[in-house]
């Protein structure tokens, strides 16, 4: 981790700057994918499955037997901790959940905003060297506590074609039985244009590495949603001498071991408090089992020393964090001046992993800088706002002249001739 110290503010949008991946020929791939998919359907996505995940299956959809006896394969005590973290999520989640209020904008007019849910969702659940079984829950439960009718979830197999228990688990936990050994590209391509098997989705959820994250993002020119822009995770800590090195550190590695394009951000008033942290980095570093990864990680990482905790908070509302720690003497005070996070940290005790996996909050959030304008998932990105109005006699006798004059002067006379048709008729 490169220490930097009282940069110049012109400097720090480069400080800001994440690693760069080159794209280019990636969306390649991704268009010839989908091109492959929409022709020739399951065919492909077999084909595509034997080649990138080393696997050959029959039928992609895991039976519910299969699903069922999962739970065999868990710990109770891994059970207990995934049932204490789904009845946490959900009573986030569900406290969500928005009244209907009626306005009466004018004697006569009403109007109002309903909530109906997306009817086809598509989860993807990463697998590999970390299958993310808390994401299951993390994006089925809103889904579920928002209605959508169908709730289809893909996660990559491993070479004997089967996902991991904790995955089928927590789908089983919370009523998903649409689930499918399918990973990559080709899962995303599936459920964008549907196959003979996997169905097609309104709107896609779930990070994903690279090719995932590409594929999301082409998928959105076939007329589907995603839930946001994504990128590597990230955590960015604010820290004064009144943090705990040690707390600190690990935090920063627990964020670094997602994958080598991760990246951490450390910001201090206190230089003496920055060799601290490195040097607790460095003790903890050597005891992780993913130090290959982690290592890589902390080399596209920053510690940035700046004046004081205000330069810091405006410092990290140009990162715009997924993440953010603050570990301050007053971390409400800092938290006040927040303006861009994904998710927020108060105080030495609110490690990241809380939000990660049991706390309620949500853990798929906006990176790369994309926490400026959007929102992490919520209840609200399983819904769309449908708006309503009614007009009395009364209503469109008080109106309606105001909305004859309008559309008169904007040249639309069959929209003031839907208006005066009715006065006339009163």
């Amino acid at each position: 981790m490169e220490v930097y110290k009282y940069p110049e503010v012109s400097s720090w949008a480069t400080l800001c700057e994440r690693p760069k991946l080159n794209n280019d020929s990636l969306n390649d791939l991704v268009l010839q994918v989908f091109r492959d998919i929409q022709d020739q359907g399951d065919v492909e996505v077999k084909r595509l499955s034997e080649v990138y995940d080393k696997v050959e299956l029959t039928d992609f959809r895991v039976s519910q037997t299969v699903i069922n006896d999962a739970e065999k394969l868990l710990s109770s005590e891994l059970k207990a901790a995934i049932n204490l973290a789904k009845s946490n999520i959900e009573k986030f989640h569900n406290a969500q959940k928005e009244e209907v209020e009626v306005v009466e904008t004018t004697k006569g007019v009403k109007c109002w905003r309903e909530s109906r849910a997306i009817e086809k969702v598509g989860i993807y659940i990463p697998g590999g060297t970390a299958p993310l079984f808390s994401t299951v829950l993390m994006l089925g439960i809103p889904a579920v506590l928002a209605g959508c009718k169908e709730i289809v979830l893909c996660s990559p197999p491993n070479t004997e074609g089967k996902i991991h228990p904790a995955i089928l688990y927590c789908a089983e936990l919370i009523g998903i039985n649409q689930v499918f050994a399918v990973g990559g590209i080709q899962a995303i391509g599936a459920m964008t244009f549907g196959t003979e098997t996997i169905p097609k989705v309104d709107k896609l959820f779930g990070p994903g590495n690279q090719y995932v994250t590409a594929a999301k993002q082409v998928a959105q020119n076939f007329g589907v949603a995603i839930d946001m822009p994504a990128g590597p995770s990230e955590v960015l800590i604010i820290a004064d001498e009144n943090c705990v090195p040690e707390f600190v550190a690990a935090d920063l590695l627990s964020q670094a071991e997602h994958g080598a394009d991760s990246q951490v951000m450390l910001l201090s008033d206190n230089v003496g408090v920055i060799q601290q942290i490195v040097r607790e980095l460095d003790l903890q570093l050597e005891k992780l089992p993913r130090k290959e990864i982690t290592q890589k990680a902390l080399q596209n990482s920053k510690a940035v020393l700046l004046p004081d905790t205000q330069a810091c908070i405006d410092f990290s509302n140009e990162y715009a964090p997924e993440h953010l720690i603050i570990a301050t003497e007053n971390p409400k005070y800092l938290a006040e001046r927040v303006q861009n996070a994904g998710s927020v940290f108060l105080g030495n005790y609110s490690c990241e992993s809380a939000g990660d996996y049991a706390s309620g909050t949500n853990h798929t959030l906006p990176t790369n800088g994309y926490a400026r304008n959007y929102s992490g998932v919520s209840l609200d990105s399983f819904v769309k706002k449908i708006t309503f109005q009614e007009l009395s006699a009364e209503g469109i006798q008080k109106l309606g002249p105001a909305i004859a004059l309008m559309a008169e002067a904007e040249g639309l006379m069959a929209h003031k001739n839907a208006v005066t048709l009715r006065l006339k008729s009163l």
